[in-house]
């Protein structure tokens, strides 16, 4: 099979690699579409969690290709996404090869299977949605809805956020964030009020919750400013190599609490659903299609295209 392996750091080029076979209790999917991820560029830059050569891709959508010992035959041909994160506590897309390649394996266990129809670039994006549907159930956004919030991260993340929060009952969400384009589309998808960090001098404080979605040293300081006494702050960037230096008088003084959600477990579920649904437009948060072999064109403009939200590779 062919996949798009990272060799060293900024390196990835196209491999032939032998096609794996499914264990007991395993399956092998076919990639369909695969989003690009900031992680991922982190991982092809050299994060320290992975080593080389290694295989990204942990957005991704594909069709049961073969089953492993103990698998029901009834799983083959089903379009899928699954749960990436594996018994051996390693993940599909980190330890273990993930979408930027043809094929690759999961565990039937974590499999969620797609209805009829469902657009496999959309079914890409559903494990973000599962991230944020978890960090929103961990900070408890429907039992304690506030009158207003902070997302603070104009990626695809933040932007569910905003979807999310509007979704739960949330009133007014400003959205912070520093490309227009991004923000114009958080405003069509439920933002009240968006700042652009690059014009916006102080930020007002007095949000009783506020979505951490930058992974940036200054973002998760600008959310512990902005958060009100007693406010809940929900970490949801991965800062990779970046160690934030916190401004933690804010958290003592404020009495803080913070809320760090790193997965979608327990969430993919009720996510399935709500694509499925068109409860929330996933879609619109796809701003570029590539075939796979476009694949340095594709990760370019994730990296640098202003106009950029999430970028999708087609298998």
């Amino acid at each position: 099979m062919r996949a798009i392996v990272n060799t060293g750091p900024g390196t990835l080029q196209w491999l032939e690699m032998p096609m794996p076979e499914p264990a007991p209790g395993q399956v092998r999917v076919r990639t369909l579409a695969v989003g690009i991820c900031a992680t991922d560029l982190q991982m092809i830059d050299g994060w320290e969690r992975t080593g080389f050569p290694s295989v990204p891709g942990h957005e991704w959508s594909g069709e049961v290709d073969a089953v492993g010992e103990g698998v029901r035959g009834a799983l083959l041909g089903k379009r899928c996404v699954a749960e990436n994160v594996l018994a051996d506590g390693g993940e599909v897309g980190f330890e273990h090869p993930g979408g930027y390649g043809e094929y690759l394996l999961t565990e039937a266990a974590n499999v969620h299977l797609l209805p009829d129809g469902f657009a496999p670039a959309t079914a890409a994006l559903i494990e973000p949605l599962a991230v944020c549907l978890r960090a929103m159930g961990r900070a408890r956004v429907r039992e304690r809805t506030p009158t207003h919030a902070m997302v603070i991260g104009d990626g695809p993340i933040g932007l569910i956020a905003v979807m999310l929060l509007g979704r739960a009952g949330v009133g007014r969400v400003t959205l912070l964030g520093g490309r227009d384009t991004r923000l114009a589309l958080g405003r069509e998808l439920g933002a009240a009020t968006t700042l652009n960090y690059h014009e916006t001098g102080d930020i007002d404080d007095g949000y009783p919750l506020v979505v951490e979605a930058s992974g940036s040293a200054s973002g998760i300081n600008t959310a512990l400013q902005a958060a009100a006494p007693g406010g809940r702050l929900v970490v949801l960037g991965d800062y990779g190599p970046e160690r934030a230096g916190f401004f933690w008088n804010y958290l003592l003084h404020r009495e803080l609490e913070i809320i760090g959600s790193n997965t979608g477990a327990g969430a993919w579920a009720q996510a399935v659903r709500l694509t499925a649904s068109e409860a929330l437009p996933l879609g619109r948060l796809i701003s570029h299609r590539l075939p796979a072999d476009q694949f340095a064109t594709a990760l370019e403009l994730a990296r640098t295209s202003p106009d950029a939200v999430k970028v999708v590779l087609d298998w």
